[in-house]
């Protein structure tokens, strides 16, 4: 099953050596000739055996990629499926008992290159390559439900749309977001192989567009992931304060979840803690259930008004107690509630944005997969998972609360019994939550700023270790300098879906499928790579080959949908950036205070 820890590595991924490594071992007590080992001291950023195993090798042209990716996926096609595969409960159920995909040793084997103390033939790594991956639809299954934090920002989304617009945005978004889905994965399909194992998101974009799409995916990937970390410990700390009925300063409270990461960040991968993250989505619902029963049961949180969705709407005064301090009834709305402008609705439609931002990692989670063409039905069963319980908690909640919904809406329930129960279920998803982006959010950063451009030491080495020792906590204080420092939680979110989030569900697959799409329809007959010979041919270049690629007779309505998906995407995401920008500056310019002080935002 794959485990969370393992993705996002940008580069050579370490576990190749380990694999290797075992392999070796395994040959050699068998009696059979080693393979080469590996000495990780020794293994630096780029300290491959192979010119053609650099996981961002210039010379390898769009040919090659395709050729050795036909290869891989005709070899995956041919491995042998159990019953219980086939069936639709390994989606949801998936089986221990699941073995790595394996293939016969070639008996004629290349020769190896000496690269520092480690000899590696070609075919040791593309066994090694293959053995890695491991997961079923089912893990997969698991790890996109678990991934996305979205339900909890949905009621706010619902409350500042309005009924009808709501439903009918979210259910647009969701659409759009399984048409990305499968937009990744047809050029993953088609550039991924066992020789050139796809790891990241940035290595989709470089092998599409060159180096500057992958930097400029690695660094909105990079600022993702740390905002989100931030987030997640802002919402626990307002979560700690209800729990300790704001007895405990609200800095502290989130000052305290800093440093659980401090501690949890130390671990480098988390492996062993693939079950928990697996079950921080039945945590979730659990958390979403105990919040439905708690505003079915009681009013809504009177005293976190000031951070409830009313206070955006008709200028606070569906949410202002009148003289004898008796709070307006609560009031839901069909079409859109009257915000004074279009910032509220935008800055709602932003939080259904939220709910889909798992697609970041979508191409680092195929490249887990034993077979990554199960992936499409494992995202659609999950994305159905996803519209239907998020859009049936959302809607029950503002139902419920309407004007009083607060983001994230579990911090709005009255009774306190139950809302320290949903408090502690989300405070635990949330950490989960945190362990995986923390984890993945600085082996981005590290591996494409500090060892690409700083030269600093690969994580598989002592001196790389120590460094990550160092640097988690610097990590997690700018999470929560960042966070705390912005005094309202959903412009905050509304920041990370425009700049973020938007563009790698809706901005980013559309263009990386234009130019898939474009390269694979421009190669004519006699075009395409020799392996025999190692050349590629091309029987032309320039903009009658793109106009070719783009006009194919079989996908130019594709392209076309794709090039109005880019407009359309930045045009929203133009929108979603300047409403969350204005609401900011508007809370700063009503003297609301950050989350640098003792009192919190849900004390009155």
């Amino acid at each position: 099953m794959a485990k969370p820890g393992n993705l996002a590595i940008d580069g050579a991924d370490p576990r190749i050596y380990d694999q290797i490594n075992r392999m070796s071992a395994e040959r050699e007590a068998a009696g059979q000739e080693p393979m080469g080992t590996i000495d990780q001291s020794s293994v630096g950023a780029t300290n491959v055996t192979h010119r053609r195993h650099r996981e961002h090798d210039p010379s390898v042209t769009f040919e090659q990629y395709h050729y050795f990716a036909l290869q891989t996926r005709a070899e995956e096609d041919a491995q042998p499926k159990t019953g219980y595969e086939t069936t639709i409960w390994s989606l949801f159920f998936p089986s221990k008992s699941d073995g790595i995909a394996t293939r016969t040793e070639s008996s004629e084997k290349r020769d190896g290159e000496a690269a520092g103390r480690m000899v590696v033939t070609d075919e040791e790594w593309i066994n090694a390559s293959r053995a890695l991956r491991t997961a079923t639809r089912g893990a997969i299954f698991y790890l996109i439900t678990t991934d996305i934090l979205g339900p909890f920002g949905l009621p706010y989304a619902f409350a500042t749309m309005g009924w009808g617009p709501g439903i009918a945005l979210f259910t647009v978004f969701a659409a759009l977001a399984i048409y990305s889905g499968f937009l990744l994965w047809e050029p993953f399909m088609g550039l991924d192989s066992y020789e050139y194992p796809i790891r990241s998101f940035g290595d989709l974009g470089y092998r599409l567009y060159g180096r500057w799409m992958r930097h400029l995916i690695n660094i909105l990937q990079s600022v993702q992931l740390l905002l989100n970390v931030g987030l997640i410990v802002i919402s626990n700390g307002e979560a700690l304060s209800q729990v300790v009925k704001f007895r405990l300063c609200f800095v502290v409270c989130c000052l305290i979840w800093a440093i659980v990461g401090f501690l949890v960040g130390q671990i480098r991968t988390l492996q062993k803690f693939g079950w928990l993250a697996n079950a921080a989505v039945w945590i979730n619902l659990i958390c979403m259930f105990i919040t439905m029963g708690g505003a079915a049961h009681g009013g809504p949180n009177y005293a976190g008004t000031a951070s409830s969705a009313g206070a955006s709407i008709s200028g606070g005064a569906l949410i202002t107690p009148n003289a004898q301090g008796v709070f307006p009834p609560v009031q839901t709305s069909g079409s859109l509630p009257d915000t004074g402008s279009f910032i509220g609705s935008v800055g709602g439609a932003m939080q259904a944005i939220f709910a889909y931002g798992g697609s970041m990692v979508f191409p680092e989670f195929m490249a887990e997969m034993k077979r990554p063409k199960d992936f499409l039905t494992a995202m659609w069963a999950a994305q159905a998972f996803i519209y239907f319980w998020y859009m049936f908690y959302g809607l029950f909640l503002y139902g419920y609360q309407g004007q009083y919904t607060v983001n994230p809406s579990y911090l709005g329930i009255s009774n306190y019994g139950i809302q320290t129960a949903g408090n502690v279920f989300a405070m635990i998803s949330a950490v989960i939550a945190a362990c995986l982006y923390g984890n993945i959010g600085l082996k981005v950063m590290y591996n494409n700023v500090f060892v690409e451009l700083f030269n600093a030491p690969a994580l598989t080495t002592r001196a790389g270790k120590w460094m990550w020792v160092a640097v988690i906590p610097v990590y997690w204080t700018i999470a929560f300098v960042l966070a705390a420092g912005i005094p309202n939680f959903s412009g905050l979110t509304s920041v990370v879906a425009a700049f973020c989030i938007l563009h790698f569900t809706y901005t980013f697959p559309p263009l990386l499928s234009i130019a898939y799409l474009v390269k694979k329809s421009a190669m004519r007959e006699g075009d395409g790579y020799d392996p025999v010979t190692g050349q590629v041919t091309r029987g032309d270049s320039g903009f009658g080959r793109f106009r070719r690629g783009f006009m194919s007779s079989s996908r130019w309505w594709m392209n076309s949908l794709n090039v109005l998906y880019i407009g359309g995407a930045l045009a929203l995401s133009a929108l979603g950036a300047y409403a969350s920008i204005m609401t900011l500056k508007s809370a700063f310019q009503t003297s609301v205070t950050t989350s640098f002080v003792c009192k919190s935002p849900l004390d009155g």
